[in-house]
This record gives structure tokens, C-alpha cells and sequence, in this order.
């Protein structure tokens, strides 16, 4: 089970840290991602990260404002965005990899959370 938190309102500009906290047997030894859904658009790739921490992944459109970085003690993921433009505004969520290395692909992630809304407002 993944459940995300930190999403909410902000204005251009300002910055979020978003959470995800996983329980059971879904987090260990896989790659965490994030990904992020406006309305009337496809699920988009955000960050991934690898199981250890050391390789790390993003999006153009979030490279150089959005840090992935993940704590295996807690089983939580984060994802700090700062910079944030109105265009962000989507509902992100949080996935598993069903594999080690990091990915862009939504299928190669069977396990997602309900996601939280982050709204930028201009």
C-alpha cells in the first residue's frame, strides 16, 4: 500500500515536498517513481529513483527543480519540487517498480498510490 501526502495549493514559484509512505512487502528492493496527471492529459512521468538512492531520474519539464530522494528505513519516498509553475498542477502519485532500475514506463509499475493534488496558482 502507497499513500502519498503533501500535495496542496501554492503559488508560482513556491515549493512542495510530497511523501509517499509504503507499507508491506511493495517497497523492498525495487525503484520508486512519480508521476503526474492533469486533467485532460495522460499520465506523465515525474522522477524515478533505484532502490539504493544512487541513480536517479527526470523528466525534462522538472529537471533542476524537483529532487527524488528516498529513506529505505521509513519506507518513504519524496519528492521535493521547488520552482513551481502553473503548469505543474496536476494530482501526482507515487508507484513501484517491478524491477531495481529506474524507468519511465507507467506499466513497468504495478503498484500505485491514490495520488494528492498539487494546484500552482500564477
Amino acid at each position: 500500500q502507497l499513500v502519498e501526502s503533501g500535495g496542496g495549493f501554492v503559488q508560482a514559484g513556491g515549493s512542495l515536498r510530497l511523501s509517499c509512505a509504503a507499507s508491506g512487502r511493495t517497497f523492498g528492493g525495487r525503484a520508486m517513481g512519480w508521476f503526474r496527471q492533469a486533467p485532460g492529459r495522460e499520465r506523465e512521468f515525474v522522477a524515478a529513483i533505484t532502490w539504493s538512492g544512487g541513480s536517479t531520474d527526470y523528466a525534462d519539464s522538472v529537471k533542476g527543480r524537483c529532487t527524488i530522494s528516498r529513506d529505505n528505513a521509513k519506507t518513504t519516498v519524496y519528492l521535493q519540487m521547488n520552482s513551481l509553475k502553473p503548469e505543474d498542477t496536476a494530482v501526482y502519485y507515487c508507484a513501484v517498480s517491478k524491477g531495481v532500475y529506474n524507468s519511465r514506463r507507467a506499466t513497468d509499475f504495478p503498484s500505485w498510490g491514490q495520488g494528492t493534488q498539487v494546484t500552482v496558482s500564477s
